[in-house]
């Protein structure tokens, strides 16, 4: 950040909201040493928190800021249960169960060192912010309001209120910025991109309450989430925030929207406990799409690109993979050596994904709303028996476990990108194969280590053992040319791991495969060119 007065400010990099996705892309930026700052219009507290879980793609990301051990380290019980279970009152009826274990306990999964992490967004959001830097010192500034936008052919310039300081202005002149302003972006709106809706609007009433004994009182039945499964509006999430005593309480529209908050809540415990009211809100889930990510200079990023539901939990964990895609292109625009086309791959990369993401978090939502709940889950009587022994195999039938454990979902995208060598490839699968356009798999490499740690900073090319020297010198010779970023690895026979055994493999500085062969090109300069966006 450089000051050139009192009120005026030169950056590289503007970022309009400090959310989670805000925070990524700023983390993403400050490790490829991108000047940038932060202005953010709250002051940064979290009174309701609605995030809960950072999904496994956002912990791989999080591991490379540097951030990751803090979130596991935030304050959520390693005992306690991960489990996802349906009952008609927690207390109650218990219908159906998803075994996940604890985060002690559980299995680490195949394809990532980095499994899901419960870290609710009043614990997010501070971490982020202290990872980032506050101002003075900092490069993230809140109570300061972005209130005019303007852009030229080599900037954009941010006029700004500072909401500390008794409202004086300040402006920002950055060579780009990017919205990561929320569902309604005035950034998104003032570049006149739209984003229409897909699907009919929800509205929701949230309820946060502490309940100090409740865990106790569940003993052998809690769970990170309790569906109720109840007649009326209450078929939806009780979720624990902190595994202690905060909760977190979602309901329909209905009549559960107009009861008093407190009534609602103990509607949905099958005893007696102590509760206490936080807070309630009431929000429109919307299901959009920006219909492009770029206007210029100004680029979309998480909910000012896209909004979903949070069934399946792949909203602020696609909102980060947004912020991990757009920084290596901002910092290979800022140092001169992208092609005419990066920037623009960005939205065809990552529009697509957002677009598949809404429908499967939409299937997910409809699955939930359709349900039938008959008056007889209720009852203590052989009918009640019955009704919930339906329901439960409705359930196991229903594909419920794939809204809380589709690594397809978080892992398997493939970008169809210009960017991008051999595309259309469909040989093996996205967990053991690096595919063109697909995240490069995860492999051991020992003492806590994996091939994830290799990718970031540059593209990294993975070498067979049978490389030819030649042939390889020309390649890096290549990169070095178009000062475009390139470290290698060459492993012998015996050291590569399983899924790059035999191959050569481009690995762009997102994690995500350029180009995989099993020989060197001859005219490595065009393959360069090609990833850079110069083709």
């Amino acid at each position: 950040m450089r000051n050139t007065g009192t009120t005026h400010y030169d950056t590289d990099v503007l970022i309009v909201g400090a959310g989670p996705v805000g925070m990524a892309l700023a983390l993403d930026l400050a490790y490829r040493g991108v000047d940038f700052m932060v202005m953010e219009a709250s002051d940064g507290s979290v009174a309701h928190p609605k995030v809960g879980t950072v999904g496994p793609r956002s912990m791989e990301l999080f591991r490379r800021w540097g951030v990751a051990d803090a979130i596991r380290a935030a304050g959520w019980p390693e005992d306690h249960s991960l489990d996802v279970a349906w009952v008609t009152a927690l207390g109650g009826h218990e219908i159906h169960r998803l075994d996940f274990g604890t985060a002690r306990g559980r299995p680490e999964p195949p394809w990532t060192p980095e499994p899901e992490q419960v870290c609710p967004q009043h614990w997010l959001s501070p971490l982020l912010a202290r990872a980032v830097g506050l101002h003075p010192d900092g490069p993230l500034r809140r109570r300061c309001r972005v209130e005019h936008v303007a852009q030229d052919a080599d900037a954009v310039t941010a006029t700004v209120r500072d909401l500390n300081d008794g409202g004086g202005r300040l402006t920002v002149r950055a060579r780009y910025l990017a919205a990561c302003d929320g569902a309604s972006s005035p950034v998104r709106k003032a570049a006149g991109i739209a984003a229409p809706a897909r699907h009919a609007t929800r509205v929701f009433r949230n309820i946060l309450f502490r309940a100090p004994g409740l865990r106790e009182r569940l003993a052998g039945r809690t769970a990170l989430v309790h569906f109720l499964v109840r007649p009326g509006g209450l078929r939806f999430p009780l979720r624990t925030m902190d595994g202690r005593e905060l909760y977190r309480l979602t309901a329909g529209a209905g009549l559960t929207l107009e009861g008093d908050a407190l009534s609602v809540v103990r509607s949905a415990i099958a005893f007696d406990t102590p509760l206490e009211i936080v807070s309630e809100n009431v929000w429109y889930l919307t299901h959009r799409v920006a219909e492009r990510y770029r206007a210029g200079r100004v680029l979309l990023a998480g909910d000012a690109a896209h909004t979903l539901s949070p069934s399946g939990g792949f909203g602020m964990n696609t909102g980060i993979a947004d912020a991990a895609d757009l920084g290596w292109k901002l910092a290979g625009e800022l140092a001169g050596w992208a092609g005419p086309g990066l920037l623009d791959a960005y939205d065809t990369e990552r529009r697509p994904v957002a677009a598949h993401s809404l429908e499967e978090a939409n299937v997910h939502l409809a699955r939930t709303v359709r349900r039938e709940v008959p008056e007889a889950v209720l009852l203590d009587t052989p009918e009640g028996a019955k009704a919930r022994a339906a329901l439960a195999e409705g359930l196991r039938c229903g594909g419920v476990r794939r809204e809380f454990e589709a690594p397809d979902v978080h892992f398997g995208y493939r970008y169809d990108s210009p960017l991008v060598v051999g595309g259309g490839e469909r040989d093996g699968g996205w967990e053991h194969t690096p595919l063109p356009g697909g995240r490069a798999p995860h492999a051991r490499l020992g003492a806590g280590r994996s091939t994830l740690d290799l990718f970031g900073r540059s593209f990294r090319l993975l070498c067979a053992a049978e490389a030819d020297e030649p042939r390889l010198k020309g390649f890096e010779d290549a990169f070095a040319r178009r000062r475009v970023p390139l470290d290698v690895t060459c492993w012998d026979a015996e050291a590569a791991p399983g899924p790059y055994r035999g191959r050569h493999v481009l690995v762009r500085p997102d994690g995500h495969v350029a180009w995989r062969g099993t020989a060197l090109p001859a005219e490595p300069g065009a393959l360069a060119d090609t990833v850079r966006g110069a083709r």
